[in-house]
């Protein structure tokens, strides 16, 4: 998917947002400046979430109550080089189905991530200030076609709303994005 700006990409992550039912799993993936906590925004905003929604990345965790009693945990863990204790709070955030966990920087808790998570990288586009967002699954999904996301074509200017790059995990029992 390719968003073109700033508001494209917060659009990108309401439309998503709206899909999450709680016990999702997000791993977010980028360079420092490439738009993760602007996508946060947007699945926030998805979620029903009001409040300003900021980097953790000094307070390590972020957490916002969100619509229909479920809870969006937002970690940064760029400055962590020790996860520590901070192995059993994700553990514990992962055992709740009604929290979303967002974790941006997560080479360091890589083990007690669960195989079923998401994936989405955000790179930069060449010479403009768009971005292109890949969903994908684990690795660990890679022998499996089934778990992973369509197409993942999205085209917000267009008003695209193909359901294709929704993550299978957040489509309905008959594979149909709600």
């Amino acid at each position: 998917m390719k968003a073109n700006n700033v508001e494209e990409l917060v659009e990108l992550g309401r439309q998503l947002g709206a899909k999450l039912k709680g016990g999702e799993v997000i791993e977010l993936v980028g360079d420092i400046g490439a738009g993760k906590t602007t996508f946060v925004r947007g699945m926030a905003r998805g979620l029903g979430i009001d409040s300003e929604i900021t980097s953790p990345s000094f307070v390590v965790m972020n957490s916002y109550p969100a619509r229909d009693g479920l809870t969006l945990n937002h970690y940064d863990f760029y400055r962590l080089e020790d996860p520590g204790i901070m192995k059993t709070e994700i553990a514990e955030s992962l055992a709740d189905s009604k929290n979303i966990t967002i974790i941006e920087w997560a080479d360091s808790i890589a083990g007690v991530l669960p195989e079923n998570r998401q994936i989405i990288q955000i790179n930069y586009l060449p010479d403009s200030d768009g971005r292109e967002v890949v969903i994908r699954h684990h690795e660990l999904a890679a022998g499996h076609p089934e778990l992973v996301s369509g197409s993942n074509k999205l085209n917000v200017a267009r008003g695209d709303s193909s359901s294709d790059w929704i993550p299978k995990r957040i489509r309905n029992d008959n594979g149909d994005s709600e």
